[in-house]
This record gives structure tokens, C-alpha cells and sequence, in this order.
């Protein structure tokens, strides 16, 4: 407790307060506006982080994430465009109800579901992710192998589109991770004799060049670069009250344990969960065809969830060294650039870091409501930037950044390398979420693999007689066979249907 009111005394210092202010309003400019997003902001700040203190790097990197996941909703609301795969399901509702004159309450749902969503599973992670983090102090390398293997495969396997594409993305992630210096022996591997290739490819540059470059070039290559004219309307008052509260309880209540899990399984993260609230929402409600139409308790169900999924994300991150999502992957990043590593030490060993994040999240998110409050009549100007300006800026700092990782013009080739493949692999349809996870995890899966061999004098049964490493591998395996059992069932079932039907009409045809 101690650790954590200390982290809160550093995020009020008045200097840290106005850091986590300003970039609370950069991270929501990036949320809001249609093809950026706070994976973008935390991908052009993490150069940055290198000249800074690691706490200054965190306060900024999380009022990032903050302000840009809660910002997303702007656009979805005002223009029905969401600003990142978070928000969709609250254009859905949001944006017809801007068209029925009622985007003052439509805007103050999303950013009151926000706050809620992440201030309290923030707090639940504070609570959680040591008791988690204890636990997995009993583990061993056979069972945090079989995790990461299995939270690669799950990443993979719901993944967009083919799952032998999500799997194929995962390994190419899992073979560029091998690039660099042995992590048991230290011997040299795929360098081609290239000096700059020992200390592996670099994290910052590969965020930079698949999430900015890449993100700039698909956007302008399809035309994405102007956004519709936002409709004038009023935004006075706060717009909703204490009986839409009451009212819309157990859809808050619902969506936020959803969000809250979902975040927590590895990779899956707020675009997903803000679909499967959104969903269950208009499942259970009693007026399910009000739904699409303008219905406020669409974007509850939206915009609670997908920031519940921040703190489900951390518990994983913080505990066990295992991304939630990619922004916690980038986090991680972070860490290592600062000589850190996320797991079950860092909460023993680094507790004022760790608890430090904690505290900026809820600081970043009160501060974050309040700004979108204070400012709300002004935030369809958001929506006016000029994208040549954003693009110009965005490419600057990114070949800044790449340049000041090790203060080489090499960096400038991984970079353009990265964004190359990562516009190739969005041609052809494959997702980059398993590819990002499994090139953080590779140099993890790799050690646990070949220490839990080493411990066993060169048996591979461990991993199999071990019971939680076991329960891992069986999920793993699970989440790639199950898509094509499921499917099957439907084929069954739908062949059954067509029978029954038949077996009804020839009856029908001999009594006639």
C-alpha cells in the first residue's frame, strides 16, 4: 500500500501532472482521429523514453494509452468512423444518435463509460496481479514455456481471417526473433556477418515501421487521407443523468467483466472485447431491435468494455511478463529498453515502478474524463487536422526515433524493412497481432524451452507430465483445432436441417 500512495505522490507532483495532462490531450488527438491510434502514439514516444528517467517513460507511455483508448469514441459518435478497432461497436449506435440530434449525450456515455471501465479495473489489477505474480513464482521453465506457446497459439488462432495465416504470422514473429546473439550460448545467428545484426532487430524500430510507416502508406494507398465534413450540432450540458445511470447499471456491470476478461487472455485486447459486450448487450436487453438505431446502451456496453480490457491487460503484463494486447507488448518494450523485465520479480523487485504504473493509469484516466468534459464542445475540431501535416510529423519523428536507438543510419534499413513486410503481410490479409506478440515472446520461449530440456538432462516429458504446463499445451492445441470442430457442427447441423426440411416437404407432397 505504501509503494502505491507513493506512486499516486509522483503522478501529483505539479511537473508530472502537467506531463500526464499534455499527453493525455496528444493521446486523445490520436484516438479520435481515423487511422491513428494510441499503438501509434506509444510507438512514436518510445524513442523517446531512452533519454528519460523509467519513471518520467511511464508516466508518458500510459497517459498515452489512456487518452488514446478512451479517445477513440469521438469519431465513432460524431462521424460514425471509429478512430481504432476499439470503437466500433459504438458507431453502431453512437453516430445514429448524433444524427437524431443527440450527440451531447451520445459523447458523454462514451467518455463516462471510458472513465468507469478503466478506473475500476485498474484497481482490480492492483489488487490481482501480485497475487498472480506469487503464484507464478511456482512455476517453473516448462510451465512459462507452455504459457507463452500457448498464448502465441490463441493470438494466432483468433487472429483475423485464415488461421494458417495468424499461424504463419506467428512464425515469422518466432524466426526474427532468432536474429542476434544466442540467448544460452551467445553464438551469432542468421547476422550475415553484419555487425549491427547482433544485438538482434530492434523492438522500437519495428513498431515504428509496421504501425506508423506501414499505417501511413495503406491509408494514403487507399485513400483514406480525408475525412467527412462533422455536422454542426449542439453541445452544451452534460447530457445524461442519474435514471441513465440506474437505467443502464446491469449493462455496465456485464460489459465490464467482459471487457475485464477478455483483456486478460493474452492478445485479444479492446477491439475484440467491445464487439463481444456490444453483442451480449443486444442479446440480453428487452428491446433488442432499438439496437443500431441510436440506443445509448449499445455505446455503454461498447465503450465500458473496451477499456475494462486496460486493466485486464496489465494483470498479465505485470504478473507474468505476457502481453494482453499490443500496447502491452509495446510497454514491455519499454521496460527492456530500460533494462527491465516484466514478470513475477518485477512486482518484488521494481514494486515503486510497478505500483507507479498503477497509480498513472487512474491519474491519466480521471485526468483524461475531465479534459473530455471540460472540453467537449470543441472536440468535433479534433476531426479538422489536416492529414499532410500529421503525416509529415508522424515520418519525422518516426526516422528520429529509429535513428536515436543506437544512433545508426542502419536502423533507418530495419525500419523500412519492417513496415515492407508489415505492408505486405495487410495485402495479403494476414493479421499482425500474432507476429508482434510471438517477436516478443521469441527470446522468452526460446530460454524456457531449452532450460526446461537442460533441467530434465534432455527429456522432453516435462512439458507433458507437468500438469499446469500440460493444461497450457492442451489450450493451445484446443484454440487451433476448435475453429475447425465448430465449423464441422455447423456443417452437421445445417445438413441436418436441410434432411428435416426435405424429410417435412416429401411428406407433405405424398398426403397431398
Amino acid at each position: 500500500m505504501s509503494y502505491y500512495l507513493s506512486g499516486l505522490m509522483l503522478c501529483l507532483q505539479p511537473m508530472n501532472l502537467l506531463l500526464i495532462t499534455g499527453v493525455a490531450i496528444v493521446g486523445i488527438i490520436f484516438g479520435a482521429i481515423p487511422g491513428l491510434s494510441a499503438t501509434l502514439g506509444i510507438s512514436l514516444l518510445l524513442p523517446v523514453t531512452f533519454g528519460l528517467s523509467s519513471n518520467t517513460s511511464f508516466i508518458v507511455l500510459l497517459a498515452m494509452w489512456i487518452g488514446g483508448v478512451s479517445g477513440t469514441f469521438i469519431s465513432a459518435v460524431l462521424i460514425g468512423i471509429p478512430g481504432s478497432s476499439s470503437s466500433i461497436a459504438t458507431c453502431f449506435d453512437g453516430y445514429p444518435m448524433t444524427m437524431k440530434g443527440e450527440a451531447s449525450k451520445a459523447l458523454a456515455v462514451g467518455m463516462t463509460a471510458s472513465f468507469l471501465g478503466t478506473v475500476a479495473s485498474v484497481l482490480i489489477a492492483t489488487v490481482v496481479a501480485p497475487v498472480i505474480a506469487d503464484l507464478a513464482l511456482l512455476l517453473g521453465p516448462w510451465e512459462y514455456f507452455s504459457l507463452c506457446f500457448c498464448a502465441i497459439t490463441l493470438v494466432a488462432a483468433l487472429s483475423k481471417g485464415n488461421i494458417w495465416k495468424g499461424l504463419l504470422s506467428a512464425g515469422i514473429g518466432l524466426f526474427l526473433g532468432c536474429v542476434g546473439l544466442d540467448p544460452i550460448t551467445g553464438i551469432r545467428r542468421f547476422t550475415f556477418g553484419i555487425p549491427n545484426l547482433n544485438s538482434g532487430l530492434s523492438t522500437v524500430c519495428q513498431m515504428l515501421g509496421m504501425f506508423a510507416l506501414a499505417r501511413i502508406i495503406v491509408d494514403y494507398g487507399k485513400g483514406e487521407g480525408k475525412l467527412p465534413e462533422v455536422k454542426k450540432s449542439e453541445l452544451r450540458g452534460f447530457g445524461i443523468t442519474i435514471k441513465d445511470y440506474i437505467r443502464s447499471f446491469p449493462t455496465i456491470i456485464r460489459s465490464f467483466l467482459i471487457g475485464l476478461w477478455v483483456g486478460f487472455l493474452p492478445g485479444m485486447g479492446s477491439g475484440i472485447s467491445n464487439m463481444v459486450a456490444y453483442g451480449q448487450a443486444k442479446a440480453s436487453s428487452k428491446h433488442p431491435e432499438l439496437f443500431g438505431t441510436g440506443y445509448e446502451e449499445g455505446i455503454w456496453a461498447s465503450e465500458t468494455a473496451n477499456n475494462a480490457s486496460l486493466g485486464g491487460a496489465m494483470i498479465p503484463m505485470m504478473a507474468l511478463g505476457i502481453p494482453g494486447d499490443g500496447i502491452t507488448a509495446m510497454l514491455i518494450a519499454g521496460l527492456t529498453i530500460h533494462g527491465l523485465q516484466a514478470g513475477p520479480l518485477f512486482l518484488s523487485q521494481q514494486p515503486d515502478l510497478c505500483y507507479l504504473m498503477f497509480a498513472c493509469v487512474l491519474i491519466s484516466a480521471i485526468i483524461t474524463f475531465v479534459l473530455e468534459v471540460v472540453f467537449k464542445r470543441w472536440l468535433p475540431l479534433i476531426l479538422k487536422v489536416p492529414y499532410h501535416f500529421l503525416y509529415s510529423v508522424i515520418l519525422t519523428i518516426s526516422f528520429i526515433g529509429a535513428f536515436g536507438v543506437s544512433n545508426s543510419e542502419f536502423n533507418f534499413i530495419i525500419m523500412l524493412g519492417w513496415c515492407v513486410l508489415a505492408v505486405f503481410l495487410m495485402m495479403e490479409g494476414v493479421s499482425l497481432s500474432p507476429l508482434v506478440l510471438a517477436f516478443i515472446l521469441s527470446d522468452d520461449l526460446e530460454t524456457y524451452f531449452r532450460r526446461g530440456v537442460s533441467y530434465a538432462h534432455g527429456s522432453y516429458l516435462s512439458f507433458i507430465t507437468r500438469p499446469v504446463s500440460l493444461i497450457f499445451l492442451l489450450l493451445a492445441v484446443f484454440s487451433v483445432v476448435w475453429p475447425y470442430i465448430g465449423d464441422y457442427r455447423k456443417k452437421k447441423k445445417s445438413a441436418a436441417i436441410a434432411a428435416a426440411a426435405a424429410q417435412q416437404s416429401d411428406t407433405e407432397v405424398h398426403d397431398d
